[in-house]
């Protein structure tokens, strides 16, 4: 990975492939090339913890306008960030790119301008303004994510982020230092959370929320969700479950572009 100068760009990136040129700001999450891979890169990366697992963001380029989506995981939780951009991509175009390529990105996209964007065969190139990155692309197959996101989840609770994620914090100093486990208690309008710890301390917290559904408990990694409910950027967030020992769908109430997904854990 490097800023390479054109004669050794040259060498290096096979600028057969797909080319797309954004313009816009590259600041926050829009219609642009620029504007998605800043977003990505900011909150895709909470799912990159372990070095030896695979690091990655996935770019899609569809043919129906430009579909954009940046996905990262660990195997214990997921982040997709998405947009539909105007520009055309003449193909589906999927490509993974190293951790440090995704932060470097973030970096350089952070300002405003446009941005030209190509897609070689081994190589990612970006061109913005002065600066031209280059980024070497993971040979491999990204998992099939898809299954692990709840379509539909049936039970959707809506709660005060702050206020859910001053709770997690709350419980999560007698949790397990080392699971990190808490008991997720779900009843109307109400959500209680539970931890313990093998010096059988406990601690309980609960928060008024906006649920109508059956009476649900389910545990989670609380440092999973407290990442999750960081990267939201809302007021409110929405946790979806399926049944009572699914993953958990974290997004931002009304949005549907960032999605955040937390995989249960047996207590």
């Amino acid at each position: 990975m490097t800023v390479a100068p054109e004669d050794v760009l040259s060498k290096l990136f096979d600028v057969r492939g797909t080319r797309v040129v954004v313009t816009g700001a590259a600041a926050g999450l829009g219609l642009a090339m620029a504007e998605v891979l800043a977003e990505c890169g900011a909150r895709v990366t909470l799912a990159d913890i372990h070095e030896e697992r695979l690091e990655a963001a996935t770019a899609h380029l569809a043919e129906r306008g430009c579909d954009v989506r940046a996905v990262a995981t660990d195997g214990h939780r997921l982040a997709l960030c998405e947009t539909e951009l105007e520009s055309k991509a003449k193909n589906n175009q999927q490509v993974i790119l190293p951790r440090k390529g995704v932060l470097e990105l973030q970096r350089i996209l952070s300002g405003d301008g446009s941005v030209d964007l190509a897609i070689g065969t081994s190589h990612v190139r970006a061109q913005i303004g002065d600066i031209r990155f280059t980024s070497k692309l993971i040979d491999g197959r990204f998992p099939e994510y898809g299954r692990v996101i709840p379509a539909n989840p049936t039970k959707q609770v809506e709660a005060d982020r702050e206020g859910l994620r001053q709770a997690l914090q709350r419980t999560a100093i007698l949790s397990n230092e080392k699971y990190r486990g808490v008991r997720i208690n779900l009843k109307p309008d109400l959500v209680t959370i539970q931890a313990h710890n093998p010096e059988q301390e406990e601690a309980e917290d609960q928060v008024e929320v906006t649920y109508k559904g059956d009476e649900v408990e389910i545990g989670f990694n609380v440092t999973y969700l407290l990442d999750a409910l960081g990267a939201v950027d809302s007021d409110k967030v929405v946790l979806g479950l399926t049944y009572g020992n699914s993953s958990c769908l974290v997004r931002a109430a009304g949005a549907a572009t960032s999605k955040y997904v937390v995989m249960p854990m047996r207590l």
